[in-house]
C-alpha cells in the first residue's frame, strides 16, 4: 500500500526528488557569483587592463591623459597615476584593488603610483601564464614571497646614505628631485623647480610638516617665472582703509560671523508699527556688532582675520583703531596660517586671556602678476615658505602643482629615510638579477614563480624603453648583460637611447620609494591570486512610493 502524506506541513524524504525545485539557487534572483576559472580571469583581465591604461604614462617619455567630466565638461591634463585612477568610473573589482594601491603610495610616499599598478598588473600577468601551465595559486604565492623579499634585500645592499655629508646629501635630494620631475609637465624647467623643491624642505629641517609648504597658481608668465617665496602668502585682500602695511603684527585667527545679527531662523518674521521702530532695530543691530568689536580689541591685536564675511560697518570701526582686517579667508588658508604663526582660532571673545595671539613681523600687501596678495614675513614658523606657481592655462597650473607637491613629498620622506637608490631602470635590473639567482636555489615549481616575479620586475625598464620610442628589446638586453658581467650602476639614459651609469647622471631615486613599489605591488597581486570566487550583491530596490 502506498504511503499518503496527510499532512502538508511535512515532506517525506521519498518525496524530495519529485519536488520541482534549484537546489543551487542559493542567492536572490539578481546576485551573481563567479567561481574557479572564471572569478580569476575576471581578476587577471580587470588589473592587467587597468596596468595598461596607465602603463604609458610612466618614465620621462611617458604621455599624458585628458580626463572630461561627464557632467560639468571640466577637464584635467595630467599623467599623475594617482589622479588619473582616481578620476575613472570603474566596475571590476580586481581593477578597484589596483587602484586603493595606488592611492596609498600617493599617500605614503607621494610618487611612484604609476609604477606600483604597473608593477602588480606586470607580476599579474606572469601569474596568469602560470596558472595556465597548471601551476596551482598557492605555489605562486610562495614564489612571489620569495621574489619580494630577495628584490628587497637586493636593493637595500646597493643603498647609499650621504646624510652625513650635509653638501652631498642636498646634491642627492637635488637629483632624486630632478628625476621626479623628469616624468612631469615640469621636465623642460626640471632644474630651476628641483632648487625650488629641495629649498623648500630643507628650510623645514627636522620638522617634516608639508603644510608649511604653500603652493599658489597665478595665471600668466612662463613656468620658470614660478619662484620660493619665505613666509606665508595669503591670496586676499586687506580691508577698505585699513593700514596697508603692519609691523609686529599681533594676529587673531577668528572664525566668526560680522555681518549684523539678523533673525536667522525660517520662516520668522519681525512686524513693526513705524519706521522708527524699526530705526531703534538697525541701531541696536549695530550696537550689538560694535560690542562685538571692542571684545576684540581687547584681545590687544592689530591685525585681524576672519574666516567669515567682515561687513562695511565692523570693517569700518577696525580701521578707526588701526587693526588691519582680513575676511573671508579660506579655510584652507586660514588653517595654514594659524599654524605657520602659532595662533588658534577663536570662535569666542570673553576671556582674551585664553586666546593665543598669532606673530609675524610684517604683513604687507603685495601684487604677484596682476593679483593683490598678503605677504606674512617673519612668522614664527620661520620655516614656513610658499611656491608662487605662473603659467598659462589653469590645467597647466593644476599639474604643475600635482607635480611640485610629488617632488616635495618624496623629498619629505627622503629627509626621514635618507638612504638612494639608482634610477632608469637600473634598480629594477639590479632586484631582477638577485631574484633569477634565488630562483635556481629554489625546488620544484616555486622556482618558476619565482622566476616569474624577476621577468615583471625587467618589464619596468622595457617599458621606460618602449614610451620613448627606443627598441626595448635590444636595451634591456644590453642592461641585462651589463648588471651579468657586474656593471650594476647601469641603467637606460632616456635622452640619447642607450645604457648609462645612472650615478655620473645624477638618476636617483629614494630607497623608500621603491621599496614601497616592489612591497606593494606585490601584495596586491598576491591579494587578487587568492581569488576563487567573485560574490555581487543584488542592487537595493528602490522601494516604491
Amino acid at each position: 500500500m502506498d504511503m499518503v502524506n496527510e499532512n502538508p506541513e511535512y515532506i517525506f524524504a521519498e518525496d524530495i526528488d519529485s519536488l520541482s525545485f534549484n537546489p543551487h539557487q542559493i542567492f536572490s534572483d539578481r546576485g551573481t557569483q563567479e567561481r574557479g576559472e572564471n572569478a580569476r580571469l575576471s581578476s587577471f583581465v580587470g588589473a592587467i587592463a587597468v596596468g595598461d591604461l596607465v602603463k604609458s604614462t610612466l618614465g620621462p617619455k611617458g604621455m599624458d591623459k585628458i580626463l572630461q567630466s561627464g557632467t560639468s565638461g571640466d577637464i584635467i591634463v595630467t599623467n599623475d597615476g594617482a589622479t588619473i585612477l582616481k578620476a575613472i568610473a570603474l566596475d571590476n573589482a580586481a581593477a578597484k584593488v589596483l587602484v586603493n594601491i595606488s592611492k596609498v603610495q600617493d599617500d605614503e610616499v607621494g610618487d611612484g603610483t604609476t609604477s606600483v599598478c604597473v608593477f602588480a598588473a606586470e607580476l599579474l600577468r606572469q601569474a596568469e601564464i602560470l596558472v595556465n601551465s597548471k601551476i596551482h595559486p598557492q605555489v605562486i604565492i610562495d614564489g612571489f614571497r620569495i621574489g619580494a623579499k630577495k628584490a628587497i634585500e637586493a636593493l637595500q645592499a646597493s643603498a647609499v646614505d650621504n646624510s652625513k655629508d650635509p653638501e652631498l646629501f642636498r646634491k642627492d635630494l637635488e637629483n632624486i628631485a630632478r628625476t621626479t620631475l623628469s616624468s612631469k609637465i615640469l621636465s623642460q624647467s626640471k632644474n630651476h623647480f628641483a632648487k625650488l623643491a629641495v629649498d623648500a624642505v630643507l628650510r623645514l629641517k627636522q620638522n617634516i610638516n608639508l603644510d608649511n609648504i604653500q603652493i599658489i597658481k597665478i595665471l600668466g608668465g612662463k613656468m620658470e617665472d614660478s619662484f620660493l617665496d619665505e613666509g606665508f602668502i595669503l591670496n586676499k585682500s586687506i580691508g577698505v582703509n585699513c593700514p596697508k602695511v603692519m609691523e609686529d603684527a599681533n594676529i587673531l585667527i577668528a572664525n566668526t560671523p560680522m555681518d549684523t545679527d539678523k533673525v536667522k531662523v525660517f520662516g520668522a518674521r519681525l512686524r513693526v508699527d513705524t519706521t522708527g521702530k524699526l530705526a531703534e532695530l538697525e541701531r541696536a543691530e549695530r550696537e550689538k556688532m560694535k560690542d562685538k568689536v571692542e571684545r576684540i580689541k581687547t584681545h590687544n591685536i592689530n591685525c585681524f582675520i576672519n574666516r567669515q564675511l567682515i561687513y562695511n560697518w565692523p570693517e569700518q570701526l577696525f580701521a578707526d583703531a588701526g587693526i588691519m582686517s582680513i575676511e573671508h579667508a579660506d579655510f584652507d588658508g586660514i588653517e595654514r596660517l594659524s599654524l605657520v604663526t602659532g595662533g588658534e582660532i577663536a570662535s569666542t571673545f570673553e576671556h582674551p586671556e585664553l586666546v593665543k595671539l598669532g606673530h609675524c613681523k610684517r604683513i604687507e600687501e603685495v601684487i604677484i602678476g596682476e593679483d593683490k596678495m598678503i605677504k606674512f614675513s617673519g612668522v614664527d614658523a620661520g620655516e614656513a615658505c610658499t611656491i608662487v606657481l605662473r603659467g598659462a592655462t589653469n590645467q597647466l597650473l593644476d599639474e604643475a602643482e600635482r607635480a611640485v607637491h610629488d617632488a616635495l613629498a618624496v623629498l619629505s620622506q627622503t629627509i626621514t629615510e635618507s638612504r638612494v637608490t639608482l634610477g632608469g631602470g637600473s634598480a629594477e635590473m639590479l632586484m631582477a638579477r638577485a631574484v633569477e639567482e634565488a630562483a635556481t636555489h629554489e625546488p620544484g615549481k616555486r622556482a618558476i614563480a619565482v622566476s616569474a616575479f624577476a621577468k615583471a620586475l625587467t618589464q619596468l625598464p622595457t617599458i621606460l624603453a618602449d614610451n620613448a620610442g627606443y627598441d626595448s628589446s635590444e636595451l634591456v638586453a644590453q642592461l641585462k648583460a651589463a648588471h651579468y658581467d657586474g656593471k650594476t650602476t647601469m641603467g637606460l639614459d632616456m635622452d640619447k637611447g642607450e645604457i648609462a651609469d645612472m650615478s655620473e647622471k645624477g638618476i636617483l631615486e629614494s630607497l623608500k620609494l621603491k621599496q614601497a613599489v616592489v612591497s606593494s605591488g606585490s601584495e596586491g597581486a598576491q591579494l587578487l591570486l587568492r581569488v576563487d570566487t567573485i560574490l555581487r550583491a543584488a542592487p537595493r530596490a528602490r522601494e516604491r512610493m
